[in-house]
């Protein structure tokens, strides 16, 4: 599965499963970002992300938890 910056729901599921101990309440963007870049199924620009894609990540895996 090749994910995208607004893939957001799939990659805070994989972020649930690879970072279970994580609040994602109480993470950095910066550290998100590099995160979802390291994600071995995203395939998308670095550049290309900005606050409000990380915040959809972050919401989506507050909900997912």
């Amino acid at each position: 599965m090749e994910l995208k910056w607004t893939d957001s729901i799939d990659i805070a599921i994989l972020l649930d499963e690879k970072f279970p101990d994580i609040d994602p309440k109480t993470i950095r963007f910066t550290d998100l970002h590099q995160w979802v870049c390291n994600l071995e199924e995203f395939e998308d620009d670095p550049d290309k992300s900005n606050e409000k894609i990380l915040e959809a990540i972050q919401m989506a895996w507050i909900e997912e938890k």
